[in-house]
């Protein structure tokens, strides 16, 4: 959308919105303004920042700047998200996020896009980000699912461990469903992907004019790259979580 015009009409749709909420008296009017007026602010910055990343000469260490800018701001939210009690667990989960997606959008760039020059930031960027807020919310639910558990079951883990389990053998139930607890939105999409929904990013592709089988076959890369990435980040965060509630000594610690 180029034409001012067309964002103007945009508008009207969270107008309509605001105008909706009063009218059913839902009191959701200066939530919806405040997140509007977000969203507006924060994607004008971003176009701004990504038209000048974009504009040649293109710079590896300013796109990579913006890319660390992602990694650190996707690990205060997941580290938030799953709790403020574990200082210590933050270095541990901005690792995790910076392995699975190195290793995947690594992975994608050098042997299926294989873009000139690696940095190309018409790829790199938006498969960062794609993988950095996939990772990010199953991250977050794997390990919130993974530290109230521990919590709450405290008696039952000591109970295990008193009878001569090994920490990774009393928890491993735990850990197991609170992995699965963090992909399983990811394998959800991609089990009623082309079925009952079609992907954001298929869409926008297609809003684009891009070729629907092309479209397709990236649409494709993305699932897979987001089904390593999401369930490298949830191992390696329950891990970082596992190391923070037993001391040297195997004994477990209360949170």
């Amino acid at each position: 959308m180029n034409d001012p015009t067309q964002i103007i009409w945009a508008v009207g749709l969270i107008v309509a919105a605001i105008a909706l909420s009063s009218w059913q008296r839902l009191g959701l009017e200066s939530k919806l303004l405040i997140a509007a007026g977000r969203t507006l602010l924060q994607l004008a910055v971003v176009g701004y920042v990504l038209a000048v990343v974009f504009a040649p000469p293109q710079s590896p260490l300013l796109i990579l700047f913006v890319l660390a800018v992602l990694l650190i701001i996707s690990a205060i939210v997941t580290r938030n998200q799953i709790t403020q009690k574990l200082p210590q667990l933050f270095p541990w989960v901005i690792g995790s996020l910076f392995i699975s997606t190195v290793l995947t959008v690594g992975y994608v760039q050098w042997l299926v896009i294989q873009p000139q020059p690696w940095y190309e930031p018409r790829y790199l960027i938006p498969l960062v980000a794609i993988v950095l807020s996939h990772a990010m919310n199953a991250g977050a639910i794997a390990g919130e699912r993974f530290f109230s558990t521990l919590n709450s079951n405290s008696l039952e883990i000591e109970t295990h461990l008193s009878l001569g389990a090994t920490p990774q053998q009393a928890i491993a139930t735990y850990r197991k469903d609170a992995i699965r607890s963090g992909i399983l939105p990811t394998l959800n999409g991609m089990t009623i992907v082309g079925l009952a929904t079609l992907p954001e990013l298929l869409s926008r592709q297609l809003l684009g004019g891009a070729n629907p089988i092309q479209a397709t076959a990236f649409q494709i890369l993305i699932l897979f790259m987001l089904a390593l990435a999401t369930l490298l980040t949830t191992i390696l965060i329950t891990q970082g979580i596992r190391r923070h509630f037993f001391n040297s000594n195997a004994q477990l610690i209360r949170w």
